[in-house]
């Protein structure tokens, strides 16, 4: 039994995911007033800024398999309290997410490794089917065991929530592909419960009805959840698909709003989509993201596979194929059914910026056309990123008769021609334009929430300089540069002077090129750290009655560097801060919030302004560890003798899985 207990690699050099500030924290603060220099707009005053990421609570074997991806879901946040007389007081805010896994790792303090097997034991080529097999046998039995007299906590759900987190209908919910999401409370932080599509636990009012999920033994892969669901800003519906292992592979849901506001759709009246089947993708994949527009939906189906039957075939249970194809799903948002396939060269995408309709008028009728959907979204040109983020060398690509691209992730524009029935050629479905913006690495990309899913003009992202970014994650180079485009202007000059299909760029300067530049009106700003400091992804906060889109500021929370000792680790007084950039010039830094303790570099973040955190649905119990299941209760206590005998055997089992 004691071989269950996890994948130890030997190790010269510490995980890079494990130390500096990508190690995790595990002291939680309730609001916790903070001191600042500069200005805080008033635009951000009772609103909240959250950021999720990975944070293991179980931390001691740092010789283990582990991933940027792994991790228990930690929420960091900033609230902007309002003083009297108009004043603003800073508040740090930082909790664990009560997820299932969570509590029942608390309870079990034999525990050494994570409960979840690591991502990079599942990408790793070198792992072997008898390993792998090993890491999820583990799982099973301390899942089982979670469930036997004298756990304090069963897990009904895998899912750590620890990837991004947003708002819809008087929600803030957390998200992770392993699961449905999770409410949490705004600006406290606290957990509520497991949300299904309908409710969420500890609601006073729910709505009865079917949630997230199915019937049979597989039913419980439905209520995997993308880690990005997209919200309507007209109709404020919710957006999103579940990816599992078993055919068709892809459901798709929309969920209305119904909280306190007449819910309206495209069609007029409330539409409730839930687990409605998405025919014609290939196998199990990696799908991280996806993208929607105002009437279309666009799935990705592309060759990166997370497929336990790959074990079966000698491969990983993550494979990337760069020999394969990427296809392009789009559908009308109410109709999966109705999709239409579009392929291309083979790529990976993590995140889409933003998808939209591209629309005309018959001057005839006044009928209004779509006669294309365009995308953006963040190219890589191979699946480094997945392995370098844990800390694994990327495969080597067998020989292949197709060109394989340089390592590269940038933003990309897609359009695909859209043509009624009666117009589509022979040939298929055509994409019409595909090739980068930019030449410079960008990825974690965001817009002004209320401009998605339309042309907008600006996107912001990240971006490393001197690197490329796969490569720059996968040896924890951090992000030193934070980037605003106009992607208007450069699709425009794209289309004016075509480049190369696929592999071609409008704008081919680098980070450095980009930060020479005197222009005033650069589609292009870069606003570069000083050395030493890094930064996460970032929000964009609009201002009140502002004159242009990027009217507003951009929120990250820095890092420096400097508070490192010899050996890389953080010194224990470490902290991080939250830097309120102008949007506009992406130069000034209008204020700087000084936080109690560190942000460890995370993943997704968001701004809830505070008509939501005044907003949200009422609650009568929330998640909190004293009150998960007791150790003993009248219907696991046959008699003190056979219960200390039992209790002796689940302890043994304990430290032999630990």
């Amino acid at each position: 039994m004691a071989s269950l207990n996890g994948m130890k690699r030997k190790r010269k050099n510490a995980h890079p995911y494990l130390t500096g500030n990508f190690a995790p924290i595990h002291t939680t603060l309730s609001l916790t007033p903070c001191t600042y220099t500069g200005s805080i707009p008033q635009e951000l005053v009772g609103g909240q800024y959250v950021r999720n990421g990975g944070n293991p609570v179980t931390n001691e074997e740092q010789g283990r398999d582990a991933h940027w991806f792994d991790g228990d879901g930690m929420l960091s946040g900033v609230t902007f309290t309002r003083q009297d007389k108009g004043g603003v007081r800073p508040d740090f805010v930082n909790q664990y997410i009560l997820t299932d896994v969570y509590l029942s790792t608390l309870s079990t303090p034999a525990l050494k490794t994570p409960i979840l097997p690591s991502i990079a034991t599942l990408v790793n080529p070198l792992s072997s089917l008898f390993a792998i097999t090993l890491r999820i046998i583990r799982t099973i039995l301390l899942v089982i065991l979670s469930h036997l007299p004298g756990s304090r906590q069963a897990i009904m759900k895998i899912s750590v929530a620890n990837t991004s987190i947003l708002y819809h209908d008087g929600r803030a919910l957390a998200t992770c592909e392993s699961g449905p999401p999770i409410r949490v409370l705004l600006p406290g932080l606290e957990t509520t419960g497991w949300f299904n599509g309908r409710k969420a636990e500890g609601e006073m009012i729910r709505e009865e009805g079917a949630g997230f999920g199915g019937q049979g033994i597989l039913g419980f892969m439905k209520e995997w959840t993308t880690a990005h669901p997209r919200v309507d800003p007209t109709s404020s519906e919710l957006i999103l698909f579940h990816s599992t292992f078993a055919p068709p592979y892809i459901h798709y849901s929309i969920i209305p709003a119904t909280w306190n506001r007449a819910p309206t759709t495209a069609l007029g009246l409330p539409t409730r989509l839930l687990n409605a089947s998405v025919p014609g993708v290939s196998s199990a994949k990696m799908m991280h993201d996806f993208g929607v527009s105002k009437k279309n939906t666009v799935i990705l189906d592309l060759p990166l596979s997370l497929d336990p039957l790959n074990l079966a075939k000698n491969k990983p249970v993550v494979s990337y194929d760069p020999s394969g194809r990427s296809r392009f799903g789009i559908f009308p948002r109410y109709h999966p059914k109705e999709i239409r396939w579009f392929e291309t060269s083979p790529c990976c995408i993590f995140h889409t910026a933003n998808t939209w309709d591209d629309k005309i008028i018959n001057v005839s009728t006044g009928e209004e056309l779509i006669p294309s959907v365009s995308m953006l979204a963040c190219r890589l040109t191979s699946a480094s990123l997945v392995f370098n983020a844990g800390d694994i060398a990327a495969p080597t690509p067998l020989r292949s008769t197709v060109e394989v691209e340089e390592d590269q992730c940038r933003l990309y524009y897609y359009q695909f021609a859209m043509p009624p029935a009666s117009l589509r050629t022979e040939t298929g479905n055509s994409i019409t334009n595909q090739w980068a913006l930019s030449a410079i690495p960008f990825e974690f990309p965001s817009l002004r929430d209320d401009v998605s899913m339309t042309a907008a003009k600006y996107v912001y992202g990240c971006s490393v300089s001197g690197s490329t970014f796969g490569a720059a994650l996968g040896r924890a180079v951090k992000i030193d540069s934070l980037v605003k485009i106009d992607v208007e202007t450069l699709i425009k000059r794209g289309k004016l002077d075509p480049p190369t299909r696929v592999v071609g760029c409008v704008d081919k300067r680098s980070v450095s090129d980009v930060l020479a530049s005197t222009d005033p009106d650069d589609p292009i700003k870069v606003f570069k750290l000083p050395i030493g400091w890094y930064a996460q992804e970032s929000r964009f906060v609009p201002r009140a009655d502002g004159l242009s889109e990027d009217d507003g500021w951009v929120l990250s929370y820095v890092f420096d560097e400097s508070q490192l000792d010899r050996y890389g680790n953080c010194l224990p007084n470490a902290t991080s801060e939250l830097w309120i950039i102008d949007a506009r010039n992406m130069t000034d830094v209008v204020g700087k919030v000084h936080l109690p303790q560190r942000v460890p570099y995370g993943l997704h973040g968001n701004w809830f302004p505070e008509e939501q955190v005044n907003g949200q649905r009422p609650i009568n119990a929330i998640r909190s560890i004293p009150n998960v299941r007791s150790q003993k209760s009248s219907h696991h206590a046959p008699g003190p003798v056979i219960w200390d005998a039992w209790m002796d055997v689940r302890k043994y089992l304990e430290r032999s899985l630990g």
